[in-house]
């Protein structure tokens, strides 16, 4: 709610399986979460992803048990539930529509500016806006909702 905790760019060539998910979250989320909140660890994590078998596999679990965290559960096919999908992904493009990138790393730059031009209310604005969508497909059987 209060902004990006990690922006991790996927070396190119790279396949996302628990092994890889597993170490990004011991390795980079972790110090990042230490050092952008400081204490947060601690005192309890809000944590959801969506269901997807690399989030879900017993060694991802693991570390997650790690954290003191409380895991939202994620119903089944409802990617309108993933914040990123509705909120900063649609964002981000505003900022990026009509450039040109030479290189990778002209696009983790400007993805890097992107997510920095946001400002903190619409972080605010898109988990209020996810909790209405949580509700509503609780409210729906669990049904998919736009």
């Amino acid at each position: 709610m209060n902004g990006v905790i990690l922006r991790w760019p996927v070396p190119i060539g790279t396949s996302i399986n628990a092994q890889y998910y597993q170490k990004v979250l011991q390795d980079k989320l972790r110090p990042a979460i230490r050092k952008k909140r400081p204490g947060l660890l601690e005192s309890g994590i809000l944590f959801h992803h969506d269901n997807v078998p690399v989030h879900t596999v017993r060694a991802v679990t693991d570390v997650l048990a790690g954290y003191k965290r409380e895991l939202l559960e994620h119903p089944c096919y409802s990617p309108d539930l993933a914040r990123c999908d509705f909120h900063l992904f649609p964002k981000m493009k505003e900022h990026l529509r009509g450039q040109g990138f030479e290189t990778e790393e002209d696009i983790i730059q400007a993805t890097k500016v992107a997510i920095k031009n946001l400002d903190k209310c619409s972080y605010v604005t898109s988990f209020k806006d996810w909790l209405q969508r949580i509700e509503k497909c609780a409210n729906n059987d669990g049904c998919y909702v736009e």
